[in-house]
């Protein structure tokens, strides 16, 4: 995770000064998640399939093709359109194939009750990487400039990919029932939506995280350097990466906190209210015009992300059947993760539009006010 941000980093960077183009941000996040949409329920699939290492090692394979590329498209100045739009979306194809994949993994490390601690510890170690990859990121662009920056980040990849040739997790379990087909048909993938459906806490937790991710996303992500400038830091520098780590501080500190002090059991009501207290952040900064309070919400906002992320994660796969357990996780993900692609309209196309900050405060408060109608719906029926 922490070369994956430095790539977001130093590509984001790198594009923003040629184009400067605030639509091919919001491409940026619709070419990311859309493979999502379309791929996660059948990549979920494929892990209750096949060995879980090689499905995350092709997502490694993918991540260095496209870091190797974007170097060298950097190193000889030919940064076409096209070509960016490609990396973005094979970018994406690498992330459906190995998240949903990774998450089965932790399956087969803890046990059921360790459980929601193993996914928030999960989490926290991905805020570790969205935390360190800003810092890191901004460091190689100084240091060895965007091409060669790139190359050395491509090599990060490397450890994963080899502790995985022999790891002791991640095998087809002993007794499983083989599969009718290699790929799972659409029907497989309705029939697994049928299941979410029924159950009310997969049902509510897919719609939660869906929503957020339709709203809003991680799109502000992409347009970082436009609020950086306009919070009168727009270099390169120290103040550019801090906030981009920001977010990701507060959600490292949300989860050494709640997990070392037990804090916050996964429940659905207080999901939602974290959820609703991560738009109110988000808005804010949206709106405000001080470099040193956006720091401070944009750490609120990681902080509340973590834990509803993380509980809503939690609860999905505590409740998810065993035998499709990678098949929900993939629908999950569809939603967690492929609706990120309208949060590309929402926060990046119409700021194009409307600015970034106007786009990013109506998108938030949008979701804000779901949250409430649903939040009030679940008090009215007494859970």
């Amino acid at each position: 995770m922490m070369a994956d941000n430095i790539e977001h980093v130093i590509s984001y960077w790198v594009l923003f000064q040629r184009f400067h183009s605030p639509a091919l941000g919001g491409f940026a996040v619709i070419s990311h998640w859309v493979p999502y949409l379309f791929l996660a329920g059948f990549s979920g699939a494929l892990a209750d399939r096949f060995d879980i290492r090689r499905l995350i090692q092709v997502g490694m394979l993918l991540f260095m093709a496209v870091s190797v590329s974007w170097g060298l498209m950097f190193l000889t100045h030919s940064e076409t359109l096209w070509v960016a739009m490609l990396l973005l979306v094979i970018h994406g194809l690498a992330g459906v194939i190995w998240i949903p994949a990774s998450q089965v993994l932790i399956h087969q490390i803890v046990t059921l009750e360790q459980l929601p601690s193993a996914v928030r510890i999960n989490a926290t170690g991905r805020y570790l990487g969205f935390l360190v990859g800003p810092a890191v990121g901004a460091g190689l662009l100084l240091v060895f400039g965007p091409a060669w920056g790139i190359f050395v980040n491509a090599l990060i990849y490397a450890p994963l990919f080899v502790w995985l040739i022999d790891a002791p997790y991640g095998r087809t379990a002993p007794g499983s029932r083989a599969p009718r087909t290699a790929i799972a048909s659409f029907a497989e993938i309705w029939s697994t939506m049928r299941v979410v459906a029924r159950s009310h806490v997969l049902l509510s937790m897919t719609v939660l995280i869906g929503a957020a991710s339709f709203f809003v996303g991680s799109a502000y992500q992409a347009q970082m350097p436009e609020f950086a400038r306009d919070l009168g830091h727009g270099r390169a520098d120290f103040s550019y990466s801090m906030l981009l780590a920001a977010d990701a501080a507060g959600g490292l500190a949300g989860g050494l906190l709640l997990e070392t002090r037990g804090l916050l059991p996964p429940r659905p009501r207080t999901a939602y209210i974290l959820a609703m207290l991560w738009c109110c952040a988000l808005i804010g900064f949206a709106r405000v015009n001080i470099y040193a309070v956006a720091l401070i919400l944009l750490f609120a906002a990681g902080f509340a992300e973590l834990a509803f992320n993380s509980m809503a994660q939690a609860l999905v796969q505590i409740n998810a059947p065993g035998e499709i357990r990678g098949s929900v996780i993939g629908v999950f993900s569809m939603s967690a993760l492929g609706l990120r692609t309208f949060s590309g309209l929402s926060v990046g196309l119409l700021g194009a539009s409307f600015g970034v900050h106007n786009s990013l405060a109506l998108s938030a408060a949008a979701l804000l006010a779901l949250y409430a109608i649903l939040f009030a719906g679940r008090l009215m029926r007494g859970n």
